[in-house]
């Protein structure tokens, strides 16, 4: 029962960093600075950067619990 409700808590933050994640020009993009596709990859900084490896780590731990959920 705990499993499946932080199943449940982590997937809805999934999703509200994926939809954070605007890919054509950053988080920037989202908020009005847009500023134009120039073709460049531009590295995450900051804020980003910290909604990256937070999706990747609660993937992470969310691929975790459903195989816990799995196994009991």
């Amino acid at each position: 029962m705990l499993i499946s409700i932080l199943q449940i808590i982590i997937s809805i933050v999934l999703i509200v960093l994926i939809l954070f994640q605007e890919r054509s020009s950053g988080l920037s993009g989202m908020f009005g600075g847009g500023g134009g596709e120039e073709g460049v990859y531009q590295k995450r900084r900051g804020l980003e950067k910290l909604i990256f490896r937070a999706t990747v780590i609660l993937v992470i731990l969310f691929a975790g619990l459903s195989l816990l959920n799995l196994l009991f």
